[in-house]
């Protein structure tokens, strides 16, 4: 044996250990390219952590968060109040609307319940009403409850918006305030549309209908409550025109002691 062979023995012995620690390490190198690279491996490794990160954030939120965000919203609410009615009012109006149809219905149910237990002949004659038309008795009481009634009639000088003539069943309102802001809101209306030869004939204020007859110089207010139809609106139109023809109003415009007097005796029945 020549002295290189000594010399690559003796490098083979010492050597030896440090291969296989190259070897080992480039096989891990070469698995953790793997685990990079090849997305199932690193959602084996990765996945774990990120759901343990979340878990603790949804922990933590509220505490650390959450007086910030209210604080926020608060803040932003108060900022912009218009832009959240305007938001929250299509929710807010379907929760209201399901509320008053689901109290309709169990008033309708209370009252049938009622009439099944007493006997009229007004109750007989409702009873042959609702067979005849189809309906439920119920629903015609409801309907002859919540039928139209006029509450108030202002007859308003046109221009000056002056109070002429009233007449009300129960104290509503001012009357001169209510003819001066009926004429207030009718000329605004008009001269904003700019309209020739048409006029305001309704308004809708709270739970009243106001309807407006024109006249040349004057108009008839009237406030009605409860269901507001076409049906009523063509009789009103009728009875204030015959109420207009048959009083002469025209001649009566200075007089308004006799004026009031003789709405009420024309309209106090409600006759329509």
């Amino acid at each position: 044996m020549n002295q290189d062979e000594k010399l690559n023995i003796i490098k083979d012995i010492l050597l030896t250990d440090e291969r296989e620690f190259v070897s080992s390490i480039e096989k891990k190198i070469q698995n953790l390219e793997r685990t990079i690279n090849e997305k199932p491996q690193l959602s084996k490794k990765v996945n774990p952590i990120i759901d343990n990160k979340l878990n603790e954030f949804i922990k933590d939120i509220p505490e650390t968060l959450g007086p910030t965000i209210t604080n926020t919203l608060k803040q932003e609410i108060k900022n912009s109040q218009d832009a959240v009615v305007e938001a929250l009012f299509p929710i807010i109006g379907k929760m209201i609307k399901r509320y008053v149809q689901h109290e309709i219905q169990v008033l309708s149910e209370r009252i049938n319940n009622q009439v099944n237990k007493t006997f009229s002949f007004k109750r007989f004659f409702r009873r042959a009403k609702s067979k005849a038309a189809g309906v439920s008795e119920s629903d015609l009481i409801l309907q002859e409850q919540n039928s139209a009634k006029i509450e108030q009639i202002i007859v308003i000088e046109k221009g000056s918006g002056l109070l002429l003539a009233e007449y009300s069943k129960n104290k509503m309102a001012d009357e001169d305030m209510v003819a001066g802001m009926l004429t207030a809101i009718k000329s605004f209306v008009e001269d904003a549309f700019k309209k020739e030869n048409q006029s305001l004939q309704y308004i809708e204020y709270d739970l009243y209908h106001i309807h407006i007859q024109n006249f040349s110089s004057f108009y008839i207010a009237v406030v009605i409550s409860g269901v507001f139809n076409v049906i009523f609106k063509d009789d009103l139109e009728d009875e204030l025109l015959e109420f207009a023809d048959k009083h002469k109003i025209a001649k009566l415009l200075q007089n308004k002691p006799l004026l009031s007097k003789k709405l009420e005796e024309f309209f106090k029945n409600d006759n329509i």
